[in-house]
């Protein structure tokens, strides 16, 4: 009995974080169709996904090539799928190749990476893939990504060198600040208005 009571909590608490981005939204002015939600799955089984799934969540994340693979042949197609995390360039095929609904890579830091990526979808001949480029604001070492004074190099290689990539936009993972203006933010807001200029 305790393996339903897990799922049961998962649903639940997918409620509550769909109940606070509502909110978020309401305040901000934005509608709640306009921001994504993707429920990170890694180390999950496939049944509690499936009862996530069933409670009408269509986005899941993974960010270890071999779970991917292994989960989402198991699973509806009509998931969209989001790769997040560092993605080691020999894996982009193998990626590309296990998940067929693949949707989106959130986590390219490079253009080796750029490269393989669209090489493995220009071989597949699949639809062109969505990535977010992503930005190191933090300077840690320990964390993936570009520098943010080399963002618009790497949007710009994605855009024009990669035909079978979408630039859909910059992610970050900065270090833990409460402050109503976290420093790290405030480096990726100043990315996104560069990039932004550069796509139009």
């Amino acid at each position: 009995m305790a393996a339903p009571t897990v799922e049961g909590a998962a649903v639940t608490a997918l409620r509550s974080v769909l109940h606070r981005v509502r909110q978020a939204a309401e305040r901000s002015g934005r509608t709640q169709e306009q921001i994504r939600v993707v429920a990170v799955s890694k180390t999950k089984p496939v049944s509690l996904i499936r009862q996530v799934y069933d409670a009408g969540h269509r986005s899941f994340g993974e960010n270890y090539v071999q779970e991917i693979v292994d989960k989402a042949p198991q699973l509806p197609e009509d998931i969209k799928w989001h790769f997040v995390g560092h993605l080691q360039s020999n894996k982009a095929k193998t990626l590309l190749g296990g998940v067929p609904n693949l949707d989106m890579v959130e986590g390219v830091g490079n253009e080796k990476i750029a490269n393989h990526l669209d090489k493995a979808v220009s071989n597949l001949g699949r639809k062109p893939l969505k990535v977010l480029v992503q930005v190191n604001t933090s300077g840690e070492e320990s964390k993936s990504g570009i520098d943010p004074s080399s963002c618009l190099g790497i949007v710009e290689h994605v855009r024009l060198r990669c035909p079978n990539l979408e630039f859909a936009g910059l992610m970050t993972i900065g270090m833990p600040d409460y402050t109503s203006t976290p420093e790290n933010f405030r480096v990726m807001d100043f990315s996104f208005r560069r990039a932004h200029v550069l796509l139009h």
